[in-house]
């Protein structure tokens, strides 16, 4: 009888919807504002459709994307809630957009001037610091015409350091300003991520707020009030356990030497699952209640570990994010050891990885 692979057979990222949307719940109390969820990047690597339909909900205001092909397929999976476009379109992009009734996020005049004949609503986006996107907070005043006669729905601006409270009050500053300088006040006001929310000593003063990778289990830290939930495991199997002895290497360009005798066991991921090569000799699992090292260089689609300290055999899980009885590898752990955000980590994980929902109590 031929076994068929499942879901688990090989290596997955193992997502807890239910974390997910409780973290959402704890954001929108602390905030006391509706939310904006940031699904963008197929929410953070993790599936937007599925992370969409778990805060639904929580009867969020609408939810944020950086690209139009990115909202068409909220659209195509039955969402109606507003879908806001991040990322500033190109005229080239409006039809699309406007078929799919996606709201864009608009500084320059002249796509504003085109968006405007579609009679759709449009945010505007104002730049109080970050220099990426927007018009510029003092420069409200030399397009304040054009926005009198194509009035935005809303407005926003995004905060360049919102865990330092010196940058995030002169940034409020600015944007109060720029809305001050607005002929007619947009009825949407928006402009806290998650992490500026998870600082908040009070309630939110704006009208929605726009968490993103904090739904997904990760924390700014650095004196946050609020905590979420971890979201994120990463698995996958053992598929080879070999016995090696001492000088012998593991992995190309011979980075790891045994010095005694050792067993290795070759787990079935690599970086074109998104395990970083960058996690190569500094790297560790869970396996069998014990953490193993990274051993040699991360390949492609194997990675190798010291497993000598584990009873383990081909078809055993290894943890290689998130939590395995009583240890954790945390995803702001692992990013820190391949010395990367975990905003890149997370988007990074590929679609080879096969994603595996659960609804944890």
């Amino acid at each position: 009888m031929t076994e068929q692979p499942s879901d688990t057979s090989r290596a997955w990222v193992e997502i807890d919807l239910g974390a997910l949307r409780r973290n959402g719940a704890a954001i929108a109390r602390h905030a006391g504002a509706p939310l904006l969820p940031m699904v963008k990047a197929d929410a953070y690597g993790l599936g937007a459709v599925a992370a969409v339909r778990a805060l639904e909900p929580h009867e969020p205001w609408g939810y944020g994307v950086a690209t139009v092909d990115e909202g068409r397929a909220l659209r195509d999976a039955g969402s109606t809630r507003p879908i806001l476009v991040f990322t500033p379109l190109l005229p080239a992009d409006f039809r699309a957009a406007h078929a799919a009734r996606l709201t864009p996020v608009l500084g320059d005049p002249t796509a504003i001037a085109r968006w405007s004949e579609t009679g759709a609503p449009w945010h505007l986006g104002i730049d109080t610091g970050m220099a990426r996107a927007g018009v510029r907070w003092d420069r409200v005043g030399d397009v304040a015409s054009l926005l009198a006669a194509l009035p935005p729905e809303g407005a926003c601006t995004h905060f360049h350091s919102a865990t330092d409270a010196a940058s995030v009050r002169q940034q409020r500053e600015r944007f109060a300003t720029a809305v001050a300088a607005l002929p007619i006040r947009p009825r949407i006001l928006h402009a806290e991520n998650g992490a500026a929310v998870e600082h908040l000593e009070e309630r939110s003063a704006l009208d929605l707020v726009r968490p993103g990778i904090f739904l997904y289990g990760v924390s700014s830290g650095h004196g946050a009030r609020i905590a979420p939930e971890p979201v994120v495991n990463v698995h996958a199997r053992v598929v080879e356990v070999r016995g090696i002895a001492a000088g012998d290497i593991v992995s190309y360009d011979a980075t790891w030497r045994a010095e005694g005798p050792r067993r290795i066991a070759t787990l079935a991921i690599g970086y074109a699952d998104g395990y970083r090569r960058a996690l190569s000799n500094r790297g560790v699992v869970l396996l069998n209640g014990v953490r193993a090292r990274v051993a040699g260089l991360v390949t492609m689609d194997m990675t190798m570990v010291d497993a000598t300290e584990t009873d383990c055999a081909p078809g055993d899980v290894a943890t290689l994010v998130g939590n395995a009885g009583d240890d954790t590898l945390t995803v702001a752990d692992v990013a820190e050891r391949a010395q990367l955000s975990p905003y890149e980590l997370l988007t990074g994980l590929r679609a080879r990885l096969r994603r595996v929902y659960r609804e944890a109590a």
